[in-house]
């Protein structure tokens, strides 16, 4: 009896042991290099290279708006940052001889759209030198049919083309008339690709945007082999010169990831996008405490505002104020004594509103406690280099000699405003994240995104 007695004693130990062990396991990182040398592009699988590019002037409309309102409309003792912002592009070309275009990679947008304004100094696409440009009629299906999830629905110009203004939330527009072209894509050529013409000013941190989203027009939706892309973002401040991927068709991951459902709401409501990446969010801890906020601040009321989207074209991630305060609270708390918020009150991009001043040059990158975000069956860990952005070419009177600005890579979606919570590109960094709309759902998973 004593004899099976210590039997089940060490039995229960060693599984008690093994349970422990699982759960101080790191995570599997993912080998990006390995896939795709035994994945190479075919036609029903396709990469393309994803670069993050430094910019003085974001094309993040969102954040880039926030920025504009904080100069105007900030009181005098709010201090904002000079900065360069982090945009995710790739490079295709389009029309008949092809003609290379770098494009933004925006998975919050639908209409993908080039600079056709000629006679700048900026890049453009010329659509009369291209003998399969056609020009969509505004009578046609696509115009009448496919843009109803636009901001405003296409109509006719004077010439009975097909015409749009797409809006963003900032208040900025993209103009132009709807055309058909065929894109060249590795080991694929789409004809009748329809985008945006655009003849708005051209910036030339926004040569061209590919749109992304469940829209009925975006590049994703207008692919026949798939409903699925992937990506990995690399981090620009850790590795400058390397080169994240984009991939249209199944990823070669799928085992490995981590899935989270898409909320899809289909009765159009006033402010909740139906064509956006919306993901159940259901809490956020800090370190091991789960933060008291109620899960319905992560989801759309009755107006549709509140949503949760993942989006790579903003670069930080905004939640609500009923999200963000205790966030912001707790975190402080939890690192006050590795370190202090900046004492001035001040404001990067216009919506992160909590920085930190450290010693300049420093060897070591600052550590604090990781923030855990819970979707209905996946969480996301987030470290320290991606809790807090050292900010490039900072200046302004708020920031002492000899020190560096680190700014919470969190912000107040209430200071924009923006009536949404929007997990930006900064916190998909190092991860594989497959979207996956057959299935209706978003896969992650660690990953060395520039190990490719």
């Amino acid at each position: 009896m004593v004899l099976a007695k210590m039997v089940a004693v060490a039995a229960f130990m060693s599984i008690f042991t093994l349970l422990l062990m699982a759960e101080s396991v790191e995570p599997s990182i993912l080998n990006i290099s390995q896939a795709f040398l035994l994945n190479s592009d075919t036609e029903s699988r396709f990469t393309l290279p994803l670069f993050s590019v430094p910019t003085s002037n974001p094309p993040s409309f969102l954040i880039n708006a926030a920025a504009t309102a904080a100069k105007a409309d900030a009181p005098v003792s709010r201090s904002a940052f000079s900065y360069n912002d982090i945009t995710l592009m790739t490079e295709v070309t389009m029309g008949n001889p092809p003609q290379r275009q770098k494009m933004v990679v925006d998975t919050g947008s639908e209409l993908s759209w080039l600079n056709c304004k000629l006679g700048t100094s900026f890049p453009s696409f010329n659509p009369s030198i291209s003998s399969s440009y056609i020009s969509i009629p505004c009578n046609s299906a696509i115009c009448t049919e496919k843009t109803t999830d636009f901001p405003v629905p296409a109509n006719c110009d004077e010439k009975k083309l097909c015409h749009y203004i797409y809006s963003y939330a900032d208040g900025t527009e993209n103009e132009g008339n709807l055309g058909s072209d065929l894109i060249n894509l590795p080991a694929l050529k789409i004809p009748g690709f329809v985008f945006g013409c655009s003849v708005s000013d051209p910036m030339a941190e926004t040569p061209g945007l590919m749109g992304l989203n469940q829209g009925a027009l975006s590049l994703i939706s207008q692919l026949k082999f798939t409903h699925k892309f992937s990506y990995c973002i690399t981090d620009p401040q850790a590795s400058p010169a390397a080169t994240g991927v984009l991939l249209f068709g199944d990823s070669p991951f799928g085992n490995s990831l981590q899935y989270t459902s898409l909320l899809n709401i289909s009765l159009p409501l006033p402010y909740f996008n139906r064509a956006a990446y919306t993901v159940k969010l259901q809490g956020i801890k800090v370190g091991n405490k789960l933060l008291p906020i109620p899960k319905s601040v992560f989801l759309p009321d009755h107006t549709g505002a509140g949503q949760t989207m993942i989006d790579s074209g903003t670069q930080f991630t905004l939640l609500l104020g009923d999200a963000y305060t205790p966030l912001k609270n707790e975190f402080v708390q939890q690192n006050r004594a590795r370190i202090n918020p900046m004492t001035s009150n001040v404001v990067f991009q216009g919506a992160l509103d909590l920085c930190y001043d450290l010693p300049a040059g420093s060897s070591q990158f600052p550590q604090v406690t990781p923030v855990t975000l819970l979707f209905d069956s996946a969480q996301l860990i987030l470290q320290s280099q991606q809790l807090l952005y050292r900010v490039p070419n900072a200046t302004g009177a708020a920031i002492p000699k000899g020190r560096e600005i680190y700014c919470f890579t969190f912000g107040n979606s209430d200071l924009v405003p923006v009536e949404a919570n929007i997990i930006g590109n900064h916190h998909q960094q190092n991860l594989w994240i497959e979207y996956d709309l057959q299935n209706s759902r978003i896969g992650f998973g660690q990953a060395r995104c520039d190990a490719n």
